[in-house]
């Protein structure tokens, strides 16, 4: 592999506060280069190293981390376009239309899923993703959630179990029963393929007894857990996820001061998402309360084809600024770093000397433009490990 320098940018964010002004780490009039797929140096341009073998001119444009998706859910077959439009209409979003996707999902074969997971997994990589993790979910049986997590293990970066994603329609009345299923002889089949367990502990899902026994049982196979919570209304999701010491507490909807306080005193990341809310007409979470209360705090898209089909991370910058008020800063240290320490990385997200060569050059002098120009393809070029990418 070449050296490669990337010369004449004009904003460069690190994420590095040791490196740069503020906590993204801002380096103006800057020059990066990248070795063997890492940060090597950056710098200001005049005191770049010399002997690279490849040059790229960023006429002073921006450079930022490439985005970390922590949360999609990528391998379903079917579409929903009906119920998107009914909830447009007014119906209230129930997370009842997951059974429709089970459904298509178990009855699409092998190649059409792992078609359309690459052909999502291409799109977001187009608007600047070049990390992103993906869970199962759409299977709900032994078989089809084993086979989920190979598909996703092809084509995405971390993979997550989330055989409790609901209780499927031949479990009706049996939600305990169900659980036992995913923990035992479901888990023994899922477990190889997967680095994360997840669990949708909210109304109509799993309860708290319920989803702590998932987790657990997912951590006793080496699974690290995350936790779908708080998403439909106030409950037990984010108290169960800093218990457990989950990664991260995902949506964060509806909490209380005890779980924004429970957060604070945590190591779990409240992963926001919300194209989710904007696809459901439901209240954002209220990111401005988390951040003044310390927690770290990530954002993801939720792609899937119920409640946020979307991959697009800057849509959920430009969201996170206009909704949850968030500053552009804040915004894209979330989509960066805090998805990268969602998923406990410290080699993603960052620029920093030794991080992985994954970066995105911007049509536009700043990264204030994802959420000042929102809609507009403002990615130029990308690169992962160092490489072109398209």
């Amino acid at each position: 592999m070449t050296s490669l320098v990337v010369d004449n940018i004009g904003t460069l964010l690190t994420n590095d506060p040791d490196a740069g002004a503020g906590a993204t780490g801002v380096v103006r009039d800057a020059a990066l280069v990248v070795d063997s797929g890492r940060v090597v140096w950056f710098g200001p341009r005049d005191d770049q190293p010399e002997g690279t073998d490849e040059r790229v001119d960023a006429e002073g444009r921006a450079v930022i981390p490439g985005f970390v998706d922590s949360h999609a859910h990528l391998v379903f077959a079917g579409d929903r376009t009906g119920e998107f439009a009914a909830r447009m209409a007014g119906k209230a979003y129930s997370a009842g239309g997951i059974a429709s996707t089970v459904a298509a999902t178990r009855a699409a074969d092998e190649p059409s899923l792992g078609a359309n997971l690459r052909a999502l997994v291409a799109e977001a990589l187009a608007s600047g993703t070049t990390t992103i993790e993906c869970k199962s979910g759409y299977g709900l049986t032994a078989f089809d959630e084993a086979r989920s997590l190979q598909i996703a293990s092809s084509a995405t970066d971390e993979v997550t179990y989330l055989g409790a994603h609901l209780v499927p329609p031949e479990f009706a009345g049996r939600a305990d029963d169900y659980v036992e299923l995913v923990c035992g002889e479901m888990l023994d089949a899922c477990a190889p393929f997967a680095r994360w367990v997840d669990v949708f502990c909210d109304r109509g899902a799993f309860d708290r007894d319920q989803s702590r026994h998932v987790l657990e049982a997912g951590a006793s196979r080496g699974l690290i857990p995350r936790i779908h919570a708080n998403q439909l209304g106030p409950g037990p999701g984010v108290e169960v996820a800093v218990a457990v010491g989950a990664a991260s507490a995902d949506h964060c909807s509806y909490l209380s001061d005890s779980d924004v306080d429970a957060l604070a005193s945590s190591s779990t990341v409240a992963t926001l998402l919300p194209a989710a809310e904007f696809s459901t007409r439901s209240p954002y979470p209220d990111a401005r309360r988390l951040l003044a209360a310390g927690v770290t705090v990530a954002l993801a898209s939720d792609c899937n084809p119920g409640s946020s089909f979307t991959t697009s991370m800057p849509l959920c910058i430009a969201l996170a600024v206009r909704e949850m008020r968030m500053s552009p800063d804040e915004a894209l240290w979330s989509a960066t770093k805090g998805g990268a320490e969602a998923l406990r990385r410290d080699d993603i997200g960052n620029l920093a000397v030794g991080a992985r060569a994954d970066f995105v050059l911007l049509r536009a002098p700043s990264h204030v433009h994802l959420a000042y120009r929102p809609g507009v393809q403002l990615v130029a070029a990308v690169w992962r490990q160092g490489k072109l990418c398209g």
